[in-house]
């Protein structure tokens, strides 16, 4: 068993920014866990394609507003506190925020923590 908080991943590799947002990834593959779990806020205006090549990925919404849209097809689904989304299948999609959100997010296989997103959104 190990205890982490939040303040501990702050700083390392675990740190993950970027423009309208920052994602502390609580879990790794390296915890021997076989998943990633993160603690993700994305700030008003926030908008990204995203496509998860290699993971799959589930997030819940704690707080916030957004939308998020399947690329493939065109599908809309509005994200509010207590929605849940999951790209089962390596869904490409937009997600849009119109204001600040916080998501707990899962991806497996367990990210390494040097993980980018593509230019085509792809991790």
């Amino acid at each position: 068993m190990f205890v982490k908080h939040r303040d501990q991943v702050a700083g390392t590799k675990g740190d993950a920014r970027g423009d309208n947002w920052h994602s502390l990834r609580l879990l790794h593959a390296e915890d021997g866990m076989g998943v990633t779990l993160t603690d993700s806020i994305l700030e008003a205006g926030f908008e990204m394609i995203v496509w998860q090549k290699h993971h799959l990925e589930a997030c819940y919404c704690l707080e916030g507003r957004g939308q998020l849209e399947e690329l493939e097809t065109g599908s809309l689904h509005d994200i509010r506190p207590g929605t849940l989304y999951a790209m089962d299948a390596h869904d490409r999609h937009r997600i849009r925020i119109f204001e600040r959100t916080r998501l707990i997010c899962t991806f497996v296989p367990a990210l390494t923590g040097h993980e980018r997103h593509d230019e085509d959104g792809s991790l």
